[in-house]
């Protein structure tokens, strides 16, 4: 693989980390997240509008993605707002290509591979590594898997979706409503968008669409063999926000939730390659 391909895969792992690490160190993560997906979507709006390209055969896939878009970003503000960064994020990055994996085999009769079952295997036992043992506050883990739930199904949308229309003209379009309904949502819960208008929520929305922005660079750079593998270095984020939820979080973050988080990685990184 090119080193600059690599180098653009690391950096989309660990962007995409930080701007998790930024919503869940929010004092509130709701309100943060909301303001991301509004300055988000309108900085990377010139950008999108520069590569437009679409078909009228996207439509049924962007809406229903664009709705499950939605559904991940209150799930994920919830979950940060009442759980911690180093077990939400591990449990929802590894379970999410786990059932795409699962959906893949059950819906669609693909093949079995050999790397899908050790995959499998390997994120299943990451994510029990990364819960623990002892009895904890099981939103979590809920929460956590039901993110994963999301991105599993929003990304088989993306995947048929995708042929009818470019890669940053689909992501402005998909995220687009969950800007405009998640704020007026929040808001009238009571939540106040002012109060999380900083640069830190300012920075987590650059950051949520220049993940997206690296990560296509590097797959661009990639020849088509070393696709897998740029996908697969993308799930470095998850020991990244480990390492972030310890460090700038103060959460305890033990050797069995690191080992879990190594192994979460390790079977993503089988599912990727299979």
């Amino acid at each position: 693989m090119p080193f600059a391909a690599f180098a653009l895969a690391f950096s989309s792992a660990f962007v995409h980390a930080l701007w998790n690490l930024l919503l869940a160190r929010a004092r509130d993560s709701e309100a943060a997240t909301a303001v991301a997906l509004i300055a988000g979507t309108i900085v990377f709006a010139p950008v999108a509008a520069l590569t437009w390209q679409l078909d009228s055969g996207v439509w049924p896939y962007l809406a229903a993605s664009a709705v499950l878009e939605i559904a991940y970003f209150a799930l994920l503000a919830a979950a940060y707002d009442r759980g911690e960064l180093s077990v939400v994020y591990p449990v929802a990055r590894g379970s999410a290509p786990l059932l795409v994996a699962l959906f893949s085999v059950v819906l669609l009769g693909t093949a079995l591979h050999t790397l899908t079952v050790v995959g499998i295997v390997l994120v299943a036992t990451g994510i029990v590594l990364v819960r623990g043992f002892r009895a904890g506050d099981p939103r979590q883990l809920v929460f956590a898997l039901g993110i994963g739930a999301t991105i599993a199904a929003y990304t088989l949308f993306d995947k048929a979706g995708l042929h009818h229309a470019r890669p940053l003209t689909y992501l402005e379009l998909v995220v687009l409503p969950a800007a405009i309904v998640y704020p007026i949502w929040i808001t009238r819960r009571g939540k106040s968008l002012r109060a999380e208008l900083g640069l830190q929520s300012l920075l987590a929305g650059v950051a949520m669409f220049g993940a997206f922005g690296l990560a296509l660079a590097a797959i661009r750079l990639a020849p088509q063999a070393f696709v897998p593998s740029v996908q697969a270095i993308r799930e470095t984020s998850v020991v990244i926000a480990v390492a972030g939820g310890a460090l700038f979080l103060g959460e305890r973050v033990t050797r069995m939730r690191v080992i879990g988080a190594a192994v979460v990685v390790s079977g993503v990184v089988a599912l990727a390659l299979a």
